[in-house]
């Protein structure tokens, strides 16, 4: 009894709120710089790009160390397998259901309606200017894809920015280890060591938080502003409705099958998503959440497979907002797109949509590369939305955040790996374990 009196943290000082708190204030500060100080705003930029900068840094040694680890410490190594195939039919079929629902919402609420925009009339080089590199990267086929998972050397994979080629040569680690035997046991203990410390900076990096999501929404609202979307708020508006309603309706039917209610599962994680929406990259809570997911009752190594492979297979907000955008844009056009046409596109952003990362922005390199391909919609049009990409990112990062969460627990649930105990407990009081979570050792289950 003794020892579970000293364990308890003493209340929070009122001049130390918790991070979610600092996360908010921050937040609201900067809508308040960006829009009464605009300059000010814009020329808070580097905060957030920093922040960014710094937590994507860890990614690659965070997803190396807990694949690494979680692959050498399985004794079956088919497990690893069943695991991966069950993963990939998930995200199929939920990031499908993405698609459709975009294409309905789009179709039903109609928002492009009634603009009647000429595509010639508008501005090429805007898509250009914003999408940059990025839009020939979608051009490349199947082939480029696969062969951009495959890093140019070992260590290629761990300072390059592609989640794939960082699970890639995680998985051939982990293999390698599970085979030497008693040697393998050994390095799979250093490797959980290095663990700790790879988190160990992390929950450095993530006190800064507040800075980097008060420099991204200041940047955003000063250097766009609120007024000047009013004619486009319909389409703001009907995106974050309609992932609202996929997050409640869709993957809380998905959560309440698998034992677990969305609701108290996004409470739960409320501190990381507030990061997310503030820095518009749901990269900036990867690791956070990996280990928050561990705390529910999912093993490490479903944990280390699942959630960054959804980082490209399973980007519910980007896939809503590919299929409503184009939609949006087919309407604002007076186009018309028959249900062949239509068929085509959720087709191809279903190929399209595989490999995109957590990065801001990327949502929009990949429409242009569907609209580049389905030539029906005006690929010129795409300059309607460059004002309000970046509103548009923050609902889609969270969305992804979210539904990647969703997929780690229900795989683990599949798998009969799921520590039902743990997830009944945190998720009854989502808010006291939240808060209580920033004193958790990282480094273990």
């Amino acid at each position: 009894m003794k020892g579970e009196k000293t364990s308890k943290s003493a209340p929070r000082p009122w001049y130390r709120p918790s991070l979610f708190v600092q996360v908010l204030i921050a937040i609201v500060l900067g809508v308040i710089v960006g829009h009464f100080f605009p300059k000010a705003g814009t020329a808070l930029k580097p905060l957030g790009d920093g922040f960014v900068a710094l937590i994507r840094m860890m990614i690659a040694p965070v997803i190396f160390c807990i694949v690494v680890h979680g692959i050498s410490s399985m004794s079956d190594m088919k497990e690893f397998g069943r695991v991966g195939v069950k993963t990939l039919i998930y995200f199929e079929i939920v990031s499908t259901l993405a698609l459709i629902t975009g294409v309905i919402v789009g179709q039903i609420i109609r928002p492009g309606d009634g603009l009647h925009i000429d595509p010639t009339a508008l501005d090429p080089s805007l898509v250009s200017r914003f999408v940059g590199s990025g839009a020939q990267a979608g051009d490349g086929g199947l082939g480029n894809f696969l062969l951009g998972i495959i890093p140019r050397t070992f260590v290629g994979a761990l300072t390059g920015e592609s989640v794939l080629s960082v699970l890639l040569i995680a998985v051939l680690t982990g293999f390698a280890i599970s085979r030497l035997g008693d040697l393998g046991a050994r390095v799979t203990t250093v490797i959980a060591a290095i663990t700790k410390v790879i988190f160990g900076i992390v929950r450095i990096i993530v006190k800064a938080a507040p800075l980097g999501a008060l420099g991204g929404i200041a940047f955003t609202v000063g250097n766009y502003g609120v007024a000047s979307l009013a004619n486009l708020a319909q389409l703001i508006l009907t995106f974050y409705v309609t992932a609202i309603v996929f997050a409640v309706v869709i993957l809380g039917a998905i959560a309440y099958m698998a034992g677990f209610s969305i609701l108290r599962f996004i409470v739960f994680i409320k501190e990381e998503l507030l990061i997310v929406l503030g820095t518009s990259s749901s990269e900036t809570v990867l690791p956070d959440m990996m280990r928050k997911l561990e705390r529910l009752g999912a093993p490490r190594s479903i944990v280390g497979l699942v959630f960054p492979t959804g980082y490209s297979f399973n980007t519910d907000g980007t896939n809503i907002y590919l299929t409503l955008s184009a939609i949006f844009l087919a309407q604002a056009t007076d186009t018309h797109l028959t249900l062949s046409q239509t068929t085509g596109l959720v087709l191809f952003a279903m190929v399209a949509s595989k490999g995109a990362s957590g990065v801001t922005g990327t949502g929009f390199v990949t429409l242009a590369a569907i609209l580049s391909a389905v030539p029906v919609i005006p690929v010129q049009a795409l300059a309607l939305l460059v004002g309000i990409d970046k509103f548009m990112s923050e609902c889609r990062a969270v969305t992804n955040v979210v539904g990647n969460g969703v997929a780690t627990i229900v795989v683990s649930r599949w798998e009969r790996d799921l520590d039902h105990e743990k997830l009944r407990t945190c998720l009854a009081h989502p808010l006291a374990a939240g808060s209580a979570d920033e004193s958790v050792d990282a480094g273990t289950q």
